[in-house]
């Protein structure tokens, strides 16, 4: 069951990585083979007799799995155009949950403990989960911020390596959601990266539907707070703080990442936009010679490629170091 699990979780991600509406009825076929699959296992698992002790392992593992399921549904019902875009959405937001789901089971499971590092630290899991030190909260950390379950916002998930001991500074990584989405579902984006290379990652929820892209002073406040309080009990290198973001994120992490006090000494949007406002704040004069990783898909149907290359034309004249 673990095994069709993975593979649905694997199968969902890179599809993720190629949706390009025309293509979605091609990689709906090639998954679908997994919906049986997956049905199959869950069947079995829930019949097979639990072991003494192991109850809440079996529930857990049941629970995680059925969030697999699940997401794999959303992908590969194909609902009117209306909803499409919606129902996709869905899928990758119960992708999320299955993951959070999953990840505790990582030290029963090895496969689980690889898919949520890079290749490069498959052979260093046991040093990648030490025992926690005394007294230090590691690991995945919420604050829900204003709201019940999945509509609260404003608040802020937070990852701390788990061999995290305070001997050291660890850099911050500030990545941003996109339009209606949550810090807590974007939070794995980049949780791989963060375990193996060991650095502090904030993954915060916008006050409204979406970043405050015409107040930015006001997720702005909201963010540098959340920075704060992550301050006064980690150490944080505040010489290295990449703040990211996807789509409105990205949009976002520009127009806060060059504000004046920004603590930002890097940005990497992703198929984001370059705000009218940043050259009315001045933000294209503190542009130069800040590191900017500048990314965007070719086949955006959202914000066309072309607004990228706008974008670099910019930033370049301002003296980034694009």
């Amino acid at each position: 069951m673990g095994s069709a699990s993975l593979t649905t979780l694997q199968a969902l991600e890179a599809a993720e990585r190629r949706l390009h509406p025309p293509e979605l009825p091609r990689i709906r076929s090639q998954l679908a083979p997994l919906r049986a699959r997956l049905g199959e296992g869950l069947v079995d698992l829930r019949a097979e007799p639990v072991p003494e002790g192991l109850g809440e392992f079996h529930e857990h593992l049941c629970a995680a799995a059925e969030c697999s399921a699940d997401a794999l549904h959303a992908f590969l019902d194909a609902p009117p155009a209306p909803r499409a875009v919606a129902r996709i959405l869905d899928a990758m937001r119960g992708r999320c949950e299955a993951q959070r789901a999953f990840y505790p089971l990582r030290h029963a499971l090895p496969p689980l403990g690889r898919y949520f590092v890079e290749p490069a630290f498959h052979d260093r899991l046991d040093a990648l989960d030490p025992e926690p030190p005394e007294g230090v909260r590691v690991g995945i950390l919420e604050a829900p911020g204003a709201g019940e379950g999945p509509a609260a916002r404003g608040g802020f998930t937070l990852y701390v390596p788990e061999r995290y001991d305070g001997s050291r500074e660890l850099p911050l990584v500030i990545a941003l959601h996109g339009g209606s989405g949550r810090g807590t579902d974007f939070l794995w984006t980049w949780l791989r990266e963060a375990r193996g290379r060991e650095f502090l990652l904030l993954a915060p929820t916008s006050i409204g539907p979406t970043w405050s892209l015409d107040a930015p002073w006001r997720d702005g406040t909201a963010l540098a707070s959340m920075i704060e309080f992550l301050a006064e009990r980690y150490r944080v290198d505040r010489s290295h703080v990449l703040v990211t973001g996807l789509s409105d994120g990205a949009t976002f992490a520009l127009l806060w990442g060059l504000s004046e006090g920004s603590p930002a000494t890097a940005l990497a949007p992703v198929s984001g936009v370059l705000h009218p406002a940043n050259s009315a704040l001045g933000n294209l004069e503190r542009a130069a010679g800040h590191p900017i990783y500048l990314v965007h898909g070719a086949l955006d149907w959202m914000f066309p490629v072309s607004v990228a290359r706008m974008a670099q034309d910019e930033l370049e004249r301002a003296g980034a170091e694009l």
